[in-house]
């Protein structure tokens, strides 16, 4: 029983998924058909459209599934401890110096080989 359920439900989100593309769609050609109307009337009509492909793609099983795992991600981002703004800016300054370094100890390995393979090639000064 509910294999056949569940294969019902299926066919249903299917038919809910075609029915949000074409809305989509729909919006699409119709903002680029309409472009004489006034940008306010095309974006509240596009809001509305979207409000409804978003509200029905909600109903659909992966639609369910994306809210639930949208509210467990919003739960987990306020566990995350978040550093000061003092720790953020000490860690920035930390990084930047870093950068510098590795880029001036690059920039001298690179003039180091440019001179050494220009020594053996007999090119250059």
């Amino acid at each position: 029983m509910s294999e056949k359920t569940e294969n019902q439900s299926n066919g249903l989100d299917m038919f809910k998924w075609v029915i949000v593309f074409a809305l989509l769609a729909g919006l699409v050609t119709a903002n680029t058909m309409y472009g004489e109307i006034s940008v306010l009337y095309r974006a509240v009509a596009a809001v509305v459209v979207v409000a409804i492909a978003g509200f029905l793609a909600a109903s659909t099983t992966k639609g369910g599934n994306f809210l639930s795992f949208a509210k467990e991600s919003r739960t987990e981002v306020r566990k995350v401890v978040w550093p000061t703004r003092q720790e953020a800016n000490q860690t920035t300054i930390i990084v930047l110096a870093a950068t510098l370094v590795m880029s001036l100890i690059l920039w001298g390995l690179d003039g180091i080989i440019v001179r050494l393979v220009g020594f053996i090639t007999g090119i250059g000064a």
